[in-house]
This record gives structure tokens, C-alpha cells and sequence, in this order.
């Protein structure tokens, strides 16, 4: 069975994403795994110029565990006790790892069948600090797995409408593809959204529009599938219109690397963080022959 990866620092932020992916799994029928990086102050970079305690790895490890098993019997009470008896519930387990978190997410994803790594973020209004300054930005950068992002006010509802922003890239039609699986058990739409200034190169763009979306009905089979232009000179500008006004439950991105524009550049992300109260699902850039996430 699939499996969505929750990394936890046992944070208000990390305890509501850990439930939304409860909401999810229900419905994608798949289990949760809850996981903690541990940080053993040996390690740091500041060990030669602080005398630590002598702390032993193994009790370090059992106080996670123990704390990872209690936070996993109250999130499974939870679903139980919100939900009927004949509902799937999905069966939520733990682990731990030592090191960087992105180490220990990237090697759970190797090694197991994870289908999404949901991550909770620090706080309404602080976005940025949290995808710029942290584990998550890290693991962005390294992921070669969908990460959903979850604001810390956002609660589970069942998503009827999933945005994916494009720049109209073959490389997408794959990512497309992939979506088609976690919007289909909720019979949900797919609107896929170009964001450009198309300006007096209008004609030659519509030529890119008509093939991308001529792909996507030749690639991808689902029926709900739909297309808006939205004109914009600012990428930041264009999101953050998509994220108030299209309805959708949830907005997918690419990211890409700073050879390119990054939507995950310092000044696109604190502008979208402004406005954004909606989960971020972020897709690594992939070659359109890389074998793709399936939900």
C-alpha cells in the first residue's frame, strides 16, 4: 500500500499537516508514516565550541520514538472518533533516523513506497522564513518526490479543485499525468494555468497553448481536465491571483532551479506568503522520460 511521509518536529505546523495527510490518505487509501530527524548535539557545527552533555544516541532515539507512537495513538483516536466504522482508516506508523532532515526524508522516500511528503509550515504570515531559512527549503532543492506544503491555518477539505501553474513545458505533461491521481478519487478538476504577457508574440503563443494542450489531451486520460490563460508580467503577481480567485483546494508548482526563474526565488516567495492559505504541492523539475510520483 501507498504511503504519505510526514516529517515531524512535534510543532503545532507539523501536528496540522500530520492531519491533513490523515484527511488524505483516507481518501487516497493509502497509510501515513510520521518521521523525526534527530539532531544529536555532537554532530552540530557549533560541537567544537561548546561543551555538550554526554548524550547517548540510543535514549535519544527511544524519547522520539515514544513521543512519534503518541502523537501517531492520538491522530489514529482522531480519525476514529470523527469518522464512521466503515470509512477507510489509515493505519499510521512511525520512524526516526539521525541527521540533516533532509537526509532522513530522502532516505525513507529510497527505500520505501512514499508517495508524498507532507510538511507543515511555521506560521500565517511567515511563510517565507519557513520555506527560505530551513528543512523545507533544503529538501525542495534535493527532492526528487512531490513535497505538499501546508499553511498553518489550512484545514482539510475535500478538494474539488487543484490548480497547476505551467509554463507550457513538454516536461509537464507527465507532471499533469501524475496529478490525475490524486484529484481522480476525489473527482475533482484539473485546471491547468499558464501564466505569461503574450503581448504582440500573441499569435506564436497561442501555437504553444494549442500543442501543449493537444498533448495533454493525446497523454493524459481524465475528462476534467481544463486550460485558463491568466495574462500577467509577474510571476509572484499571476500566483498569488491564482491562489485567490480560481477556487482551488490546493495549487501545484514546479520547482525550478535557480538556472531559470525560480518560483522558490527569495522575492516570489515572499510575495506569494502574503496571500497563500491554501497547501503548495511543489513538483521537481523532471525530464519528460524520468519516471514520475504515482499518488
Amino acid at each position: 500500500m501507498k504511503t504519505i511521509l510526514v516529517p515531524t518536529d512535534f510543532s503545532e505546523a507539523a501536528d496540522n499537516a500530520a492531519r491533513y495527510a490523515i484527511h488524505l490518505a483516507k481518501t487516497l487509501k493509502a497509510n501515513v508514516k510520521l518521521c523525526n530527524a534527530i539532531k544529536v548535539p555532537l554532530e552540530s557545527s557549533m560541537a567544537a565550541n561548546l561543551v555538550w552533555p554526554a548524550y547517548n544516541y540510543d535514549d535519544l532515539e527511544k524519547d522520539v520514538l515514544k513521543e512519534l507512537k503518541h502523537l501517531a495513538d492520538r491522530l489514529m483516536t482522531e480519525d476514529r472518533d470523527n469518522t464512521s466504522l466503515q470509512s477507510f482508516h489509515p493505519r499510521v506508523d512511525t520512524c526516526c533516523g539521525a541527521g540533516p532532515v533532509t537526509d532522513v526524508v530522502k532516505n525513507i522516500v529510497g527505500k520505501e513506497r512514499i508517495c508524498l511528503v507532507v510538511m507543515g509550515m511555521s506560521g500565517a504570515g511567515k511563510v517565507s522564513r519557513f520555506l527560505l531559512g530551513s528543512n523545507s527549503r533544503d529538501l525542495i532543492d534535493v527532492a526528487d518526490f512531490p513535497v505538499l506544503l501546508i499553511p498553518h491555518t489550512a484545514t482539510f477539505k475535500p478538494i474539488e479543485k487543484v490548480t497547476f501553474a505551467t509554463n507550457l513545458s513538454g516536461d509537464d505533461i507527465g507532471l499533469i499525468h501524475s496529478l490525475t491521481g490524486l484529484v481522480r478519487p476525489f473527482n475533482a478538476e484539473l485546471l491547468i494555468s499558464n501564466l505569461s504577457d503574450t503581448g504582440k508574440h500573441k499569435q506564436d503563443h497561442q501555437k504553444m497553448v494549442d500543442g501543449f494542450l493537444n498533448d495533454v489531451t493525446c497523454k493524459v486520460d481524465y475528462p476534467k481536465i481544463y486550460y485558463r490563460q491568466i495574462s500577467t508580467k509577474e510571476i509572484d503577481e499571476g500566483l498569488e491571483w491564482i491562489s485567490l480567485h480560481t477556487q482551488a483546494n490546493m495549487l501545484a508548482i514546479v520547482h525550478h532551479k535557480p538556472v531559470m526563474f525560480s518560483l522558490f526565488d527569495k522575492s516570489y516567495t515572499q510575495k506569494l506568503a502574503k496571500h497563500i492559505t491554501i497547501p503548495l504541492l511543489v513538483f521537481p523539475k523532471v525530464k519528460a522520460e524520468t519516471p514520475l510520483p504515482v499518488f
